[in-house]
């Protein structure tokens, strides 16, 4: 079987479960409930690695996927790409430094760097779902 064609969808279903937990994991961390907390940040730590290895298969696999919308729609696919790919690039430092920190119980310096990774790995994984969505079902190539 042939799971090339599935993977934007499971890439799409991991960006969205990823973005759920991150949420949630914030959710607990300010009503103080660190284990919670813990548990959804070490959970999406988990399925953003799968989304990775995923999207590096696919892309080894299937080279560049052309977007197919025109008018308006292009230079607002465009700029949700380029943000979301560069952001992306920097979730690759961030996340790593301060899932360290919060493991080395660094607490004031984690939180100074989850501000910072947060709201990037959140718009990252959201974005993710909103590319998929262009790419593959309201503007797919022909």
């Amino acid at each position: 079987m042939d799971i090339i064609p599935y993977l934007p969808t499971f890439q799409a279903i991991l960006n969205l479960i990823s973005a759920t937990l991150i949420g949630c994991g914030y959710f607990f961390i300010r009503n103080k409930n660190k284990s919670a907390h813990r548990t959804c940040m070490t959970s999406a730590l988990i399925v953003s690695s799968f989304f990775l290895v995923s999207y590096f298969y696919y892309h080894w696999s299937v080279g560049n996927v052309p977007f197919a919308g025109q008018g308006l729609i292009r230079p607002v696919y465009f700029s949700i790409l380029f943000s979301h790919i560069l952001l992306a690039l920097s979730m690759l430092a961030l996340i790593p430094v301060t899932v360290i920190l919060a493991i080395k119980g660094n607490t004031r310096t984690h939180k100074r760097f989850a501000r910072v990774t947060f709201p990037i790995w959140f718009y990252v994984s959201v974005t993710g779902v909103i590319i998929y969505l262009l790419v593959f079902h309201f503007y797919p190539a022909q």
